[in-house]
């Protein structure tokens, strides 16, 4: 890829729409963001792509983001022709209810929405300078996993072993309580009704271009670029009932 392609590439991942970024973190609405040609909408950036260097490379930012995260908007755009009701309802409700749509598009849905769900919670809980978490999310780590280290080597281990594509995430519950899980491809906690403090994507898309086979390394790379303070928002939003995606 050319400079100039990369950086064309890049002012559209970040200038698509101009949706809050806050409504990501507790709640999302279809229809709150303008610059698509349907009901749903690709999330801008948080930051520039360099924001996430070393870590993650700006060319695999922009490319995922504009290419991969777009892809599944377009997508999501065409089954809404089909089923228009999968724009009307919450994300998190229509995944944890796919068994209710029309089999011409449920498979649809399941890889489409599940993965713009899942990649509009990964932009926004990156973005930060890494370190350790403060307050009540700290307290939830220490308290379930006996320490931040010790969560990262669980986090670490689990996406390691997940097999071909998928994801790793720390689910949260209604009660603050954390738990490490893994799903295959775009499937996500919200179709089991949980929610979501924060996730890494596995697929090599996400790191291919700078770790290669690599998967361990950009798993210990990403804990560097983590905002902590929107973390500790999310875990904030779980205990009150307000976090969707």
């Amino acid at each position: 890829m050319t400079r100039r392609t990369l950086l064309t590439v890049a002012a559209g991942a970040t200038a698509i729409v101009a949706t809050s970024r806050d409504g990501f973190s507790q709640s999302y609405d279809n229809t709150s963001a303008g610059g698509s040609s349907g009901p749903f909408q690709l999330p801008p950036l948080p930051y520039a792509p360099s924001a996430l260097e070393p870590s993650i490379d700006a060319q695999t930012v922009a490319l995922h983001h504009g290419r991969h995260h777009a892809a599944y908007v377009a997508n999501l755009n065409q089954a809404a022709k089909v089923a228009p009701e999968i724009a009307k309802r919450p994300i998190e409700h229509v995944l944890s209810r796919l068994a209710d749509l029309p089999d011409a598009v449920r498979a649809t849905v399941r890889n489409n929405l599940g993965g713009h769900a899942n990649h509009s919670m990964y932009w926004l809980v990156m973005g930060g300078a890494g370190g350790a978490p403060t307050g009540e999310a700290m307290e939830a780590i220490e308290r379930d996993f006996g320490g931040l280290e010790e969560l990262q080597r669980r986090f670490n281990a689990a996406g390691a072993g997940v097999f071909g594509s998928g994801w790793v995430f720390v689910t949260v519950d209604r009660t603050g309580r954390l738990a490490v899980e893994t799903r295959p491809n775009q499937d996500t906690p919200l179709m089991d009704g949980k929610r979501v403090l924060f996730g890494n994507d596995l697929w090599e898309h996400s790191y291919y271009l700078k770790y290669q086979s690599r998967r361990a390394d950009y798993l210990k790379a990403w804990w560097d670029v983590l905002n902590w303070s929107r973390i500790e928002e999310r875990y904030r939003a779980a205990r009150t009932g307000e976090l969707t995606i």
